[in-house]
């Protein structure tokens, strides 16, 4: 059987195409971000699985979930027909499982359609507002497009930050030099 990601990739084209079309592209986004949050957890999948439900069942149960976890105009929540039929596609091939990575595939195209990436900046300590600043520039700069920054904190870093934006990743750590400086005394 193939993997989610494999599986995810004709949908969240397919979602993608039709968002672009309409110009949609923000709302399917949150409401994908919706669907891989509350479809990440394994309980709403396992109780979708269930032989008892039949597909009307299951979708009146995924767009109540949304309604409740978003709001009612939401578009997995019975808002539009877009949703409705999504939802009926993904229970009908028995896909509803694959949620989270059509999102995260949804996102990717998105963002490369937008020209934009986003960033995830690890650092030992917590970054001032001017940091946060010079790093997303530069980093404007060296890859050519807008940048979405968001930071985190790891103490094992000990010193310096670690970027992850999109394919790059960019360690400048203090970790990683003294694991540098190990690897060639011991050599």
């Amino acid at each position: 059987m193939a993997d989610n990601d494999t599986v995810a990739r004709p949908y969240a084209q397919a979602a993608f195409e039709v968002a672009r079309e309409q110009a949609a592209l923000a709302e399917l986004s949150e409401s994908l971000a919706a669907a891989r949050a509350l479809l990440e957890d394994g309980r709403v999948v396992a109780f979708l699985a269930a032989p008892s439900l039949n597909d009307g069942q299951r979708l009146e149960f995924l767009q109540g979930l949304f309604a409740d976890a978003v709001g009612k105009d939401s578009v997995f929540a019975g808002g539009s027909d877009r949703g409705t039929n999504f939802f009926r596609l993904l229970i009908e091939n028995g896909r509803v499982d694959a949620l989270p990575e059509i999102s995260a595939q949804f996102e990717a195209l998105k963002a490369k359609a937008e020209n934009t990436v986003d960033a995830v900046i690890t650092s030992a300590a917590p970054l001032s507002a001017a940091q946060r600043q010079a790093m997303a520039g530069a980093l404007r700069e060296r890859l050519g497009c807008d940048v979405d920054v968001t930071t985190e904190i790891d103490e094992n870093l000990i010193g310096g930050a670690v970027i992850r934006a999109g394919d790059v990743v960019i360690d400048g750590s203090l970790r990683a030099r003294l694991d540098g400086l190990a690897n060639a005394l011991t050599e």
